[in-house]
């Protein structure tokens, strides 16, 4: 059985005392998990992945951003997300602070969390296992990433580039 393809980006925002911004899912994929905003990319109109996150981060945060305000960190396919997809995922870091929430969205509701409150979150488990310890560890710089995500549950993860900096502090 063939799976459709899906393009997305995913938004990570930080506030100015370094606490990552989520949003609890109230849509699928992922609904009642913790996850970075963003979305789909408008295939049908050739949205690139840098313009995606811009509108995403307007849509969703009400921020009016550039590219040249965000940070490619990482890139990961998934193959045979839930039975349901195939998925190819832009991770970029946006280089402004927060100052405040964003107001609630009908994709859910937004919080601020310290990095060590992520490991009580309800999270997705390809996120867990490995998406969130490649942010952290390539915050930065860049990654790309392949899971094979099998029917059982189980995932099999490749890293295909890291390239990990030398000094985050410049974001």
């Amino acid at each position: 059985m063939a799976l459709p393809y899906k393009i997305a980006t995913l938004l990570y925002c930080f506030n100015e005392r370094d606490e990552v911004l989520l949003l609890e899912r109230a849509q699928e994929p992922n609904r009642g998990f913790w996850s970075p905003g963003g979305g789909k990319l408008h295939t049908d109109i050739g949205e690139s992945p840098c313009a995606c996150a811009c509108r995403e981060a307007h849509e969703e945060l009400g921020l009016s951003i550039q590219p040249s305000d965000l940070h490619l960190t990482g890139l990961v396919s998934e193959h045979g997300y839930e039975g349901q997809a195939h998925w190819l995922i832009f991770l970029f870091e946006v280089k402004p602070r927060l100052k405040t929430l964003p107001p609630p969205h009908r994709e859910g509701n937004f919080q601020f969390f310290p990095v060590h409150e992520l490991k009580r979150l309800n999270l997705p488990q390809t996120d867990r296992e490995q998406i969130w310890p490649l942010f952290w560890r390539h915050r930065g710089g860049f990654f790309a990433a392949h899971c094979h995500c099998h029917p059982d549950g189980r995932n099999e993860w490749i890293l295909e580039q890291s390239n990990v900096a030398a000094d985050v502090r410049s974001l």
